[in-house]
Parts: C-alpha cells; sequence; structure tokens
C-alpha cells in the first residue's frame, strides 16, 4: 500500500524529513555488491556530459584502481568528473592515488581534512554514498569503493554484503541537488548547468530524498515515526546499531504491542565494540518480542528498513548516534512500488543464512543469549487485532520516554563502575589518562576559538 499525501504519516514524515516524495521513479534493487560495482562502473564508463560521485571510502586497491581507471578515462574524453570522498574514511588512500586523477582531469575534493578542520567541524564526517551520471540515472545506498565490497574469489574472500538502489526519473534531480550542496561545503558551487533537472516520470515509486544533517535528527525522527506508527512489521537491517535511547524504547515498545519486529545484524564485524555494545541491548528487545538474526556470512554492512507493506528506507545511516545526530548522510525513503517487495524478500532470504538469537533462562544469574535450536519454534501466540495494533502503536512514543530513561540509567551506570574500577586499580595510569584527555580537549577548543574569532575578524575587515 502506498500512503496518500493527505495520510497523517506521510505529513508528519514531511516535516520530520525536510522532503516532500517524488512520484514517477523507476526503482532498481542491487543487493549484491559485487554487482553494485560492475553497474557504477558500467554506468561511468557510459557517461557523456557528467559523473558526479560522493562516498565515505574509496581506498587505492583492485577495486579502488578499477574506479581511477574508470573515472580518468571519462575525464579524458571531457566528461565533467566530480569526486568528493571523506577525508577521515579514506585517510589509508595513498595521496598519488589522488594526484594522478587530478593529472586526469578529474575534480577531486577533500571533505574536511582531519588536521586542518576545527576540532567540532572534525567530529562530522560526510558518510553518504550517491553517484550521479549525466543527471539521469543515481546510486545510493550502503556501499564503499573498495576490495571488501569486491570480494576475491581465487583467494575465497566473499563480497560483504550490501544494498544500493539505481533511480531513474524526477528524484535523480533531487538526488544531484544533494551532491551539489555537499560538493559547496568542500569549496566553490557546482556551475548551474551541471546539476540536473527534472526528468519525466517513468514508474511507479515514490521517495523521499532524506538529506541527514548534524543536528537536525531528520532519519531519527523519520525512524521513531515508523516505529510509532506500524501495525504489522517492522524488518531492519542494520550494520552498526547502537540505537540511541528514545529510539531503542520506541523499537521496544513496538515489540511489546504486537508488531512483527525482527533485526538482522552481522554476526562478523569489522568493528567488534559496535557488536559487542549491540547485543548488550538484545535482552531488552527479545523480552518485549523482537526476534534478532545475525548474519552467518561475511560482513552485513545494509543499512535498510521495512515498516509494514508501504514503507522502505535505504540509505547511509545506521541506527547509531554518529549516523543520526553527527554525520551528513544520505537516505531515501520510498512508498509503495515493487521495490518494497523486493526488499522484503531479499530479508527473508537474508535470515536463511543466519542464526536466530534467543534468551535461554538460568536459575540464578539473568538469561544468556544462545544460538535457537534447530528444530521450529514453539507457535507463535495469538496476535491482536488490527484494532488493538492502531491503538497500541499511538501510545509508543509516551512509553518510549520510560525506555529511555532505563537506557540512560544503565549506560551511565556501567561507565562509572569502570571507571571506578581503573582509578582503584591503576590509579597512576588513569589519573594519567583522563589528565592528557582533558589537557587535550582544552587545547582542541581553544583552537577552535581562536580559529572562530579570526575567521569572524577576517569576515568583518570584508
Amino acid at each position: 500500500m502506498t500512503a496518500h499525501p493527505s495520510h497523517p504519516l506521510s505529513r508528519a514524515l514531511d516535516r520530520a524529513t525536510g522532503a516532500r516524495p517524488i512520484p514517477g521513479n523507476a526503482l532498481r534493487h542491487l543487493p549484491d555488491s559485487a554487482t553494485a560495482l560492475d553497474v557504477m562502473i558500467e554506468l561511468i564508463e557510459g557517461a557523456e556530459q557528467s559523473v558526479h560521485f560522493e562516498n565515505f571510502i574509496v581506498r587505492d586497491d583492485d577495486t579502488g584502481k578499477r574506479f581511477a581507471t574508470a573515472w580518468a578515462e571519462r575525464a579524458r574524453a571531457g566528461v565533467r568528473v566530480r569526486i568528493l570522498y571523506d577525508s577521515l574514511g579514506s585517510r589509508g588512500t595513498a595521496s598519488g592515488f589522488w594526484r594522478d586523477l587530478r593529472r586526469a582531469g578529474v575534480d577531486v575534493r577533500a571533505f574536511r581534512p582531519v588536521w586542518t578542520s576545527g576540532i567540532i567541524e572534525a567530529l562530522t564526517r560526510d558518510h553518504r554514498k550517491v553517484m550521479v551520471v549525466d543527471g539521469r540515472e543515481a546510486l545510493t545506498g550502503g556501499l564503499c569503493i573498495g576490495d571488501e565490497w569486491a570480494g576475491d574469489a581465487a583467494r575465497h574472500r566473499p563480497a560483504w554484503r550490501d544494498t544500493m538502489i539505481v533511480v531513474t526519473g524526477p528524484a535523480v534531480a533531487a538526488l544531484d541537488g544533494a551532491f551539489a550542496r555537499m560538493w559547496s561545503r568542500a569549496g566553490s558551487p557546482l556551475p548551474e548547468d551541471e546539476i540536473a533537472s527534472d526528468a519525466p516520470e517513468c514508474g511507479p515509486s515514490a521517495l523521499r530524498v532524506v538529506e541527514g544533517v548534524p543536528g537536525l535528527s531528520r532519519i531519527y525522527r523519520a525512524v521513531q515515526l515508523l516505529a510509532a506508527s506500524v501495525v504489522e512489521r517492522l524488518w531492519i537491517t542494520d550494520a552498526y546499531l547502537v540505537a540511541p535511547p528514545p529510539l531503542f524504547a520506541a523499537l521496544v515498545d513496538a515489540a511489546r504491542s504486537g508488531v512483527d519486529v525482527r533485526f538482522l545484524l552481522p554476526g562478523t564485524t569489522d568493528i567488534p565494540i559496535v557488536r559487542f555494545m549491540s547485543r548488550g541491548g538484545y535482552r531488552e528487545l527479545l523480552h518485549a518480542g523482537a526476534r534478532i538474526f545475525e548474519y552467518r556470512g561475511p560482513m552485513l554492512h545494509a543499512k535498510t528498513l521495512l515498516a509494514d507493506h508501504g514503507w522502505a528506507r535505504i540509505g547511509s545511516s545506521n541506527l547509531n548516534v554518529s549516523s543520526l545526530l553527527g554525520n551528513y548522510e544520505l537516505d531515501v525513503v520510498v512508498e509503495g512500488g515493487d521495490l518494497v517487495d523486493a526488499m522484503a524478500a531479499q530479508f527473508l532470504h537474508d535470515m536463511g543464512g543466519s542464526r536466530e538469537i534467543v534468551l535461554q533462562a538460568r536459575r540464578r544469574l539473568p538469561p544468556r543469549l544462545i544460538d535457537a535450536p534447530a528444530h521450529p519454534p514453539p507457535p507463535l501466540p495469538q496476535r491482536r487485532t488490527r484494532r488493538e495494533l492502531k491503538a497500541a502503536a499511538a501510545v509508543a512514543l509516551v512509553q518510549a520516554a520510560g525506555g529511555a530513561w532505563r537506557m540512560l540509567a544503565g549506560a551511565g551506570a556501567l561507565l562509572f563502575a569502570v571507571m571506578g574500577t581503573l582509578l582503584i586499580a591503576l590509579p597512576t595510569i588513569t589519573s594519567a589518562v583522563l589528565a592528557v584527555a582533558a589537557f587535550g580537549t582544552s587545547l582542541g577548543l581553544a583552537g577552535y576559538a581562536l580559529a572562530r574569532r579570526r575567521r569572524r575578524r577576517e569576515s568583518d575587515a570584508r
């Protein structure tokens, strides 16, 4: 089902995301990372006017060199090729890689070099992934440029599991506009004649292009609205799930109210501490009735969400604080069309390659997390009626506050317990570390204040 523009949830999403649905688009689902990379290369090689490319990670490995060859060839042919990469995400890429691209005529920009940006600016990164070719086709999702996403069959290294979509239609102009705004944050703006104009409608899907900007919490609020409004299902795939307390409470309350809440998360991760933190919330989610699956294949890097049978979200935002509050992100929220069904089928396919995590009761200790037994699970309890689900959803946001305070209290207790233990066990070392951190923060803030004052004086002088 597709929500009518006058639907209360649709109006609420308009306000929360700062974006209205753009109808008439054709969407192609790319759940295989290696295939998505091939599609991107094919589009670059066929570019005739412009290539606008933005990504958090561009490596100088075999996959990165493959892209560099395609970019350089198009630039030499007179195509305007613009590359925007994040300097922190791509910190391991050699400077010679970018220098060779510039020599070939590619316009390359680094977003906020770590050592020359202010301390506050350096903490906000460009985590977006988008490519627009000739203003007619665009790709966005969670995929970066590196051998992890390409895989290597000869070395028995499977590709990371990620999701991208190809967009054709009027929404391409919105995606190109999003690129243009980030491009101008890293230097001079794009020429007006290079930004895509509206294309004719060519498909059944309406989508919102949601630009995550630090402090505005657009996708954060959108996910909270969807979690509070769903009546049937909420299926989430996420690479680094450490949801802020209010959002975590909304997810718990959705499961507690009878919604079919499922999480598909990595079983193997490139950041072990994040997996440890994610697992810290498993028990409360499982107690509430949610189901959690850990992917048994390679790293699961996709960031998607399905809400009931009419809404889907795909993009760069993970459900954690840095993505939802601190970084520049780019997501699309899709209403209706075949993409929702394709993503649901992919979710079920990924579940088949995952292990379900359940709770095992213990006599005197809290229940522990174990893999679900191989035999079929017992039948689910009787599900609530639609009217009961709607009534529960109406109070979900009110209930969220209680869960938020519980999460904050638990996190605070753990933090202070760890600090107290370290101060008792290793007082000298711990005190020295805290002192260095305090002085470092002081110097960083002082440098930031002086830089702001200098810029203000320069501005006044003009």
